[in-house]
């Protein structure tokens, strides 16, 4: 398993099969999700959109582009 070592200005070298596996090229963009207390998964901000296939589940419901439109009006009648 692929590991990194924090230096003291905080930054680490990402090991050559990560940058591999997740096809980073210089000047790409990390991002860091937090998945559960004291864990987070690593993301390429460079990824397409279609990557993300998979990632959540299918809707249980239809949801009409009114009902989406009321609930924003609502959200932000609360802010």
């Amino acid at each position: 398993m692929p590991e990194a070592t924090l230096t003291s200005k905080g930054q680490i070298t990402i090991p050559i099969e990560v940058r591999k596996a997740l096809a980073l090229e210089l000047g790409d963009k990390l991002e860091f999700v937090l998945v559960a207390p004291g864990r987070y998964e690593v993301m390429a901000v460079s990824m397409s959109v279609t990557s993300l296939k998979g990632l959540f589940d299918k809707p249980t419901k239809k949801v009409s582009i009114e009902d989406m439109n009321q609930a924003i009006k609502k959200k932000g009648s609360q802010v």
